[in-house]
């Protein structure tokens, strides 16, 4: 097959489209569903980060994709009781303390791509780097989301995927030694834009070479999270920023103008990814039969400034079986600076020492960035400030 015809574009006023490949055959097969036009930009920009992060770590890979931008991405390490509870699979995962269990390490590396920000994941794509199985399959369909890529499924996969909503959710298996060309273009105003493929690897110790703070130690685990940090960005659109913490992204900002907007929206959703591990949101006395919807949104409240749109006499009755207490200021700052050993990618250069207050601000202690603005020894003064290892890459990851 070497083209096929979509029912429209970005918008239902852009048609006629279709995708198509013009040397040799496309190497998708939808196998359910009617993947749209945006379907498939970030079913394959999805691919692609998961791909290369199965390469460089050699764990099994997942992403929660949104409007060609990540909202989650991971690696398939063991997920603790806590964050079984808060990312809602304690059902589906077992606990690491119960006799002889296992646990999928794709549906692990799903429920944190997805838990990451699940505000963002709603009606997400979803891209595997293996062969989806049941458990992530069990995952995947109780979530709202518009389809998934991997590159194979088991039939007991797809008998469980092919039942969700009402037998039309997308599914797309991809030939995994589809390699492209290595020019790439698009079109824009009528005009055609070439360039050579971004192929540069990001697991080359060499990036790390160049550390001029003074805190010159990066961890094994602390050079895995940059490395997963790196790739991510290297898929998301710029400028972006993206926090990662044991294998997973937790915050990442996307597309802002301005590089210290990017970390503060990243690092926003580092604290608020944090701050649901905190024991009050825990113990949130839901009202039994909530909505998954409802609850996540409830929870981004209560941890938020306006969290009396849920405790409010009248309001905390629709979500709660009883008015929980307040989560003050104080106790969320105490919290957000328990956040130990985040570290952090940035796409280009910080150009201000800003970003780096900011950063430090929510737990991180490895940087990996550009380097090359004429304000580095700025920057370099703020990281030594806060024993920060910062490593210059000199690699730019601009992607549009």
């Amino acid at each position: 097959m070497k083209e096929l015809a979509l029912k429209y574009g970005c918008n239902p006023n852009q048609k006629p489209s279709r995708i198509f490949i013009e040397e040799g055959e496309l190497p998708i097969e939808v196998i359910n569903g009617r993947p749209g036009y945006i379907n498939f930009l970030d079913a394959l920009n999805a691919w692609q980060l998961v791909r290369e992060l199965k390469s460089a770590t050699g764990l099994p890979a997942a992403a929660s994709f949104k409007h060609v931008s990540p909202a989650g991405a991971a690696v398939g390490l063991p997920l603790s009781d806590t964050l079984r509870k808060i990312y809602f699979v304690d059902d589906i995962i077992p606990s690491l303390q119960a006799e002889n269990s296992t646990q999928s390490p794709l549906a692990c590396a799903y429920a944190r791509a997805r838990g990451a920000d699940r505000m963002s994941s709603y009606g997400d794509f979803i891209a595997l780097s293996d062969t989806c199985d049941a458990d992530t399959a069990r995952l995947i369909k109780r979530e709202v989301s518009d389809g998934v890529i991997a590159p194979d499924y088991s039939q007991e996969a797809l008998d469980i995927l092919k039942d969700k909503r009402k037998g039309t959710y997308n599914i797309i298996k991809i030939d995994p030694d589809y390699k492209p060309q290595s020019i790439e273009r698009k079109q824009v105003f009528g005009i055609t834009f070439e360039q050579g493929r971004n192929e540069i690897s990001l697991n080359d110790p060499a990036l790390f070479e160049n550390i001029p703070t003074k805190n010159k130690h990066f961890s094994e685990e602390a050079r895995r999270d940059l490395v997963i940090a790196l790739i991510i960005l290297k898929y998301t659109q710029s400028n972006s920023v993206c926090y990662v913490k044991d294998g997973q992204a937790i915050g990442i900002g996307a597309g802002q103008q301005s590089r210290i907007h990017c970390t503060r929206l990243a690092g926003s959703k580092a604290d608020i990814w944090w701050l649901r591990q905190h024991p009050k949101v825990m113990e949130l006395p839901f009202i039994d039969g909530i909505r998954r919807a409802d609850r996540d949104n409830t929870i981004d409240l209560y941890i938020s400034d306006d969290h009396d749109d849920v405790l409010a006499e009248g309001q905390w009755q629709q979500f709660f079986k009883q008015r929980p207490e307040v989560l003050t200021q104080e106790e969320k700052r105490e919290w957000i600076a328990r956040n130990t050993g985040v570290s952090l990618g940035s796409d280009a250069f910080f150009p201000f020492g800003d970003n780096v207050e900011r950063a430090r601000r929510s737990g991180v202690e490895f940087i990996a960035q550009a380097g090359g603005s004429v304000r580095d020894d700025h920057v370099i003064m703020t990281a030594d400030k806060y024993n920060i290892a910062m490593a210059f890459t000199g690699v730019r990851l601009f992607h549009h």
